[in-house]
């Protein structure tokens, strides 16, 4: 099974929120997930992303795949680093 931390829309229309979701990749984004790291406001200004960092850890030494989009955040907010 291949694992990927995705974002995961949420929200209405032209008002998203995102979960930050580990998924297996073969299901889509909307599909059920294994477990939420947490979630993604983009239009809060400045924006808000709230992860549990020990876990998104944790999947990444499992071997979880980034999607692009957590990739740059994760990297913005130094997660990557440790």
């Amino acid at each position: 099974m291949s694992v990927k931390i995705k974002l995961r829309r949420e929200g209405g229309k032209k008002k998203p929120f995102y979960k930050v979701v580990v998924i297996d990749s073969r299901r889509a984004c909307n599909a059920k997930f294994i477990e939420q790291l947490g979630y993604y406001q983009p239009l809060s200004d400045p924006y808000v992303l709230k992860i549990d960092q020990e876990a998104s850890l944790k999947w990444i030494e499992k071997g979880a795949q980034l999607s692009v989009t957590i990739k740059d955040l994760f990297k913005k907010e130094g997660i990557l680093k440790k």
